[in-house]
């Protein structure tokens, strides 16, 4: 059958002209990215975006950092101490064990899940440091790698018995809390106190400053320089291929800011003892962590899964090996935690992972700006939280307050934090962002 719809009376006459495409197609075709539009229009622009972003609960780490220039001015207009070069070096030292703690927890939040197990696991990583290392007389490095590997172990299994068996990871890291803790008291023997030397590598991760000056500022030097050259070719790789990218004026703005905290932060060690070795190994951690959360496809799966379980599935992704990765992870943070701490005070104990220790590594995680509900957060977190933790806890300490008094007070910060990240998801999702 001939299917050609075409008459012979119109054969021989010239074909029409092809339809133009309608204004709309031409408009969608030449659509520009919002945020070029907001950088093209300079300063009013991201006056704009920022309101906007508002509007729409993203708040980002805004209150955390308004809420710590806050905690710096009522301190120091309390006691004229609290911001001098010394407080800052001791509150930079102290906050170390404790956030690295809650770099491992900002992992496990944002699967949308908890860790009580991390204060344990500390505790076990410093009792097995004392015990290879002073009892065994194990070489110190290798009394911290096995260590390390305690804590990453003890993880591992947590997230197994969650991920492949199906228990609540909230039932198991509990019992690993209690488990842990009471393996603790066993090696540590009924001594129960084992002190370690004042001396060697150990006694170093907490106790050692850079007294050299030019260490600090040439430290602050090379993060402003990696941050700007970072930025830079991020910005040039997205020119491209033709995603909107940062212009150059902005990078040089952003790391202007950058410069002006770090050659700060070294002034002010500088005037001190120097800069502490805790804290340049905390900032390598850091910075390690966030490139592994946003720029690996191993961290976008933890995104994806914190977002929601089915659709990951779905997508391919090894859901048992995630989830027992990540609470090994947890568990790894949580013993190099532990090892900070025991070093500070050059001693492992029964008192070591119990008390607070817990509960401010998960606040320092929530306060920082990691959402407890999953899919959101940085390890920078981390830092910011546990800034203002340990911040509150020094400068309440400064003026004789109770330790019975500060615990109120952080859990009053944890729990408006919390009320924060609740109403900030509720006006994301009508906002139609969540």
């Amino acid at each position: 059958m001939n299917t050609d719809k075409t008459s012979p009376t119109d054969l021989g006459k010239p074909h029409a002209a092809p339809v133009d495409a309608p204004p709309a197609a031409d408009a969608a075709s030449t659509a520009v990215d919002p945020r070029l539009l907001v950088r093209e229009q300079g300063l009013g622009g991201y006056l704009a975006e920022f309101k906007r972003k508002v509007r729409a609960g993203d708040l980002g780490s805004l209150p955390v950092i308004v809420g710590l220039v806050i905690i710096c001015i009522v301190f120091q207009t309390l006691n004229s101490n609290f911001l001098t070069a010394g407080n800052i070096s001791n509150i930079s030292v102290a906050m170390v064990g404790t956030g690295m703690i809650a770099v491992g927890i900002v992992f496990v939040l944002l699967l949308g899940e908890i860790d009580l197990s991390v204060g344990s696991v500390s505790g076990v990583a410093g009792a097995s440091f004392a015990v290879l290392s002073i009892l065994h007389g194990t070489p110190e490095w290798l009394a911290l790698v096995l260590s390390i590997l305690t804590g990453a172990v003890a993880g591992a299994i947590h997230g197994f018995i969650f991920a492949k068996i199906g228990v609540p990871a909230f039932a198991v890291t509990l019992a690993g809390l209690l488990f842990w803790n009471g393996f603790m008291l066993k090696i540590l023997g009924e001594n129960g106190t084992i002190n370690t030397h004042d001396s060697g590598v150990f006694y170093n991760l907490s106790n050692y400053f850079f007294s050299d000056i030019a260490v600090a500022y040439g430290a602050a030097a090379v993060a402003v320089a990696a941050f700007f050259l970072s930025a830079f070719f991020d910005s040039r790789r997205r020119e491209a291929v033709g995603i909107p990218s940062r212009p150059l004026n902005e990078i040089v703005l952003r790391t202007a800011l950058i410069a002006v905290v770090a050659f700060a932060a070294a002034y002010m060690f500088n005037q001190n003892k120097g800069l502490p070795l805790a804290v340049v190994i905390f900032l390598a951690v850091l910075i390690v962590t966030d490139f592994v959360l946003r720029r690996t496809s191993y961290g976008r799966m933890i995104f994806a899964l914190g977002g929601s379980v089915e659709a990951s599935r779905r997508a391919g992704i090894n859901i048992v090996m995630v989830r027992t990765s990540v609470y090994a992870i947890s568990g790894t943070f949580a013993a190099v935690g532990g090892l900070f701490l025991a070093s500070k005070i050059s001693a492992a104990n029964q008192g070591a992972g119990s008390g607070d220790l817990l509960m401010n590594a998960i606040a320092a995680a929530v306060i920082g700006g990691t959402s407890l509900f999953g899919g959101r957060g940085r390890t920078w977190n981390a830092l910011l939280g546990v800034l203002v933790i340990t911040s509150i806890q020094y400068g309440l300490a400064l003026e004789g307050v109770a330790a019975a008094i500060q615990q109120m007070i952080t859990g009053g910060v944890l729990l408006i934090t919390v009320i924060i990240d609740a109403v900030t998801r509720k006006t994301q999702k009508s906002a139609g962002r969540a």
